[in-house]
């Protein structure tokens, strides 16, 4: 079991159709290791290929105060982009490890790359098993709880 980069309390690990999600039950981020993004990204019906891409030109990103769960190194900040410039802030391990979501980002960053396809139903039925509350309570586009 690893801590949580945000509040150090133990993660618990949920399987979600063959995809492990290490999920903190107190501040609710979720932990995902490399290459997982985009396998709930192509599970939900999401093309991976601008998703995958935007990864890869996150770039290095900025030094974080949170740690890697996998190997303790700082975190990068970076933006996940989408082609039509939209954005959420995520951070990654610099070795490789994988992917820190704070409460909603999961969501946000596969629904960037779900609008043109018409995909954002297909993703909230696959997130609604795991992350039901998270994502009925989603913010809107003024930041107000649905």
């Amino acid at each position: 079991m690893n801590d949580c980069p945000v509040c150090r309390r133990s993660m618990v690990t949920f399987e979600l159709e063959g995809v492990e999600i290490d999920r903190c039950l107190s501040c609710k981020g979720t932990w995902l290791d490399a290459g997982e993004l985009e396998e709930i990204a192509f599970r939900a019906g999401v093309p991976p290929a601008e998703l995958h891409r935007a990864l890869e030109e996150a770039g290095k990103g900025t030094s974080s105060t949170r740690r890697c769960p996998r190997c303790g190194r700082k975190l990068r900040e970076f933006p996940l982009r989408s082609a039509s410039g939209e954005e959420v802030l995520l951070d990654k391990c610099p070795k490789g490890h994988g992917l820190w979501f704070d409460q909603g980002e999961i969501y946000r960053a596969v629904s960037l790359f779900a609008g043109e396809g018409g995909h954002q139903g297909s993703v909230a039925r696959f997130f609604s098993d795991l992350l039901k509350s998270e994502i009925q309570n989603r913010p809107n586009e003024k930041g107000e709880s649905q």
